[in-house]
């Protein structure tokens, strides 16, 4: 990829200021409002290059069963707390529904059973982790935009939010949520993946439900999954950043 005079000073600039201000620790990064504005630009330059390049049904690259990783890291919440998720574990998940609602036609209710029931999609993709390391692992599930196709969108729906079963903060915006636009939820690979290497999902891997959107870093990939809300705004979830960890300084995008 060429990347262009003006945008490779852009980054270098951007890492530098971030740099500097991760030395005063991760608060001064997310408070900085000049590094906010930086990051933010150079955001919206990642989405758009990216976009500009590949098609929205250019696929991430897909491996064999010989590349697959003999360890897969486990990252964020290993298990959820509460009583709640707890008597879904128990009962194998018999009772979990995905909820889908928001600006569609007609909400959905589906439980596991049923989402197996739809047409699946088995992909082998490279996982790839912001903390630096990265996997490969094969997923099967369900393509995101079959369910939102059964749902029905309005004509202003503009994103896919997932809440989450995993609460990472004790506060009124601790619960894990993560979001993409309408274009990467009809990609081809991207998927609500309900098994791991041809296992049923694990518990520490997001079961009973996870997102797979593989040209996305992989805190885009949302685990334990309860409802896919669709809006026309992120404004008015969480801290209006579109996710968790974007509502504490992270990037949108997170394109790959």
């Amino acid at each position: 990829m060429i990347v262009s005079p003006t945008r490779r000073r852009l980054l270098i600039g951007s890492a530098a200021t971030a740099a500097a201000a991760l030395l005063g620790g991760c608060d001064a990064l997310v408070d900085n409002q000049h590094v906010a504005r930086v990051l933010e630009g150079a955001e919206a330059l990642n989405k758009d290059l990216q976009r500009a390049l590949l098609s929205d049904t250019t696929l991430a690259r897909e491996y064999t069963e010989a590349d697959m990783s003999p360890v897969f890291k486990a990252n964020g919440t290993q298990h959820p707390e509460g009583d709640a998720y707890a008597s879904l574990l128990d009962n194998g998940f018999a009772d979990w529904r995905l909820t889908v609602d928001g600006k569609v036609d007609r909400p959905l209710s589906l439980s596991l059973a049923e989402l197996k029931q739809l047409p699946a999609r088995t992909q082998i993709t490279r996982h790839d982790c912001v903390e630096g390391w990265s996997a490969i692992g094969k997923w099967t599930g369900v393509q995101l935009g079959t369910v939102l196709k059964t749902a029905g969108l309005h004509t202003d729906a503009r994103y896919a939010v997932f809440h989450c079963a995993d609460k990472y903060e004790n506060t009124a915006d601790g619960q894990y949520y993560e979001s993409i636009d309408l274009v990467d939820a009809f990609h081809p690979q991207t998927i609500l993946a309900y098994t791991m290497n041809d296992q049923n999902l694990p518990v520490a891997h997001g079961a009973p439900l996870r997102l797979r959107v593989e040209r996305q870093l992989g805190y885009k990939h949302a685990k334990y999954i309860m409802r896919i809300e669709i809006v026309d705004s992120l404004k008015a979830i969480g801290r209006g950043r579109g996710g968790f960890w974007e509502d504490r300084g992270y990037e949108w995008y997170a394109g790959i």
